[in-house]
């Protein structure tokens, strides 16, 4: 296996293995923390505020800061295995050379399931909210129109998505800044009794090992989305470290702008327990800080931080997965088909696009928010394994803390939130991971041929 870096690796589209095609490097490293910001959303409190905050007995802060600390170890390991294998296919491609390709093989299917779910699952929501704001559109309409937008940024080029997250990434901090600055405001005027405190970070009362436990579960899904960085590692210029490092830094960004934001919801209502509808919690909140005026913005920002912004990043996310698994031949070769003007995976946007529609217009936000999770933290043990396999058995690489230590921890906190899936979520899970297992055997004639690993050339 042999990855040869090209001279002048954005010029041109590259070819790989038996002459298919690369996509264009354009993309630098500030790019990708952008698209990392984008795909976890930075507001992304506004939505599950309620349920957080709750579930953390008030203690939101010390919440995200626990989901960061968890998710940063699989950060590394993903910056460690992208310096390594600098190629599209996120986890799957890592897996597929670390560990063993039927393994990656089965990697990349579980994270399928996260991936071509979610932006289903983001359609609707979105499509959902903004019906209870114009009750005359149905639900079906406003999903049709984020897919067809959604579809038409992807398919005209990453640098047409990359023109996008900028813009989207320009409103959602506005709006984080406007309702941080209405929140300083009316806590330091001591309006409603408020006052800075360091409830939302600790309290001794009401803190216990399963409360942890329940709030590092919600946190750390919350941060899902730092792994689509790795997807564009064909489409990165500036070395094989850009990756890794736009992974770690986007995931700490948003997990300031993260504890930042709650803290301030959380000391402006600190009666966490008595919201009108917990489900729209920091509407209230942005209402009691700025009025109507900022509670409606807040609103319509998060419907088009989710609907069009992460969409958007996680459709072109699972778009060059499944180029690379078409590539490998792992998956129909079609999938891998690249646009020749635009040098897009056309075929797989099309593709997500079909699939997202039918999916948020037959299914409900419970059955697929069961279902998100579990193939992508599925997907993060196995990586983290890889990374084992690959520099410390392999290689031989003698560093215990980076190659053994760190992703170890990686692995153990997933394993602690995975084994608590509800049943449901297992039936499932399990369900789609024997239908991986076909697929395999099917192409590979019964396991007996190891599936093709093509080399970066």
């Amino acid at each position: 296996m042999s990855f040869k870096p090209s001279p002048h690796p954005e010029s041109q589209a590259k070819t790989i293995g038996d002459g298919q095609q690369q996509l264009k490097r354009t993309l630098s490293v500030w790019d990708l923390i952008i698209y990392g910001m984008i795909f976890m959303v930075p507001i992304a409190p506004m939505a599950i505020y309620g349920q957080v905050v709750q579930t953390a007995n008030g203690m939101v802060v010390l919440t995200y800061f626990i989901g960061l600390i968890g998710m940063i170890f699989t950060a590394f390991s993903y910056a460690r295995m992208s310096e390594a294998f600098p190629i599209g296919g996120s986890a799957y491609a890592y897996v597929q050379r670390g560990w063993n390709p039927m393994v990656g093989f089965m990697a990349g299917w579980m994270i399928l399931l996260d991936y071509i779910l979610v932006p289903a699952l983001l359609y609707l929501v979105s499509a959902s909210w903004l019906t209870q704001l114009v009750p005359s559109i149905p639900t079906s309409v406003w999903i049709a129109a984020f897919v067809i937008f959604n579809t038409a940024v992807n398919f005209f080029g990453v640098q047409m998505t990359n023109r996008a997250n900028w813009v989207m990434l320009v409103i959602e901090l506005a709006t984080f800044v406007l309702f941080c600055g209405a929140a300083l405001v009316y806590v330091a005027g001591h309006h409603g009794g408020t006052s800075f405190t360091f409830a939302p970070i600790f309290q001794k009362q009401g803190f216990s090992l399963s409360m942890v436990g329940a709030a590092t579960s919600i946190a750390v899904l919350s941060f899902l989305g730092f792994d689509g960085i790795s997807t564009l590692s064909e489409e990165t210029k500036g070395g094989r470290k850009t990756v890794g490092r736009a992974t770690i830094w986007a995931l700490i960004f948003v997990a300031v702008l993260f504890m930042i934001m709650t803290y301030l919801a959380a000391v402006a209502y600190p009666d966490f327990r008595h919201f009108p509808n917990a489900n729209v919690a920091f509407y209230f909140i942005a209402e009691r800080v700025g009025g109507t005026w900022l509670k409606m913005l807040c609103l319509v920002v998060t419907v088009i931080a989710s609907g069009i912004a992460n969409a958007l990043a996680a459709q072109a996310a699972i778009s060059r997965l499944l180029f690379s698994m078409g590539r490998d031949r792992v998956l129909p070769p079609v999938l891998a088909k690249v646009h020749n003007k635009f040098r897009t995976p056309y075929v797989s946007i099309l593709l997500v696009a079909v699939v997202s529609l039918i999916v948020s217009s037959v299914s409900s936000i419970d059955a697929l928010s069961s279902l998100v999770n579990f193939g992508a933290l599925t997907t993060f043990m196995a990586l983290n394994i890889s990374v084992i396999i690959h520099f410390f058995f392999r290689k031989r690489s003698g560093r215990w803390f980076s190659h053994l230590v760190m992703p170890l921890l990686g692995f153990a906190v997933i394993l602690y939130v995975w084994i608590n899936f509800s049943h449901t979520t297992f039936y499932f899970g399990i369900g789609w991971f024997v239908i991986g297992l076909i697929v395999l055997a099917i192409t590979t004639h019964g396991f007996r041929q190891t599936p093709k690993v093509l080399d970066i050339e």
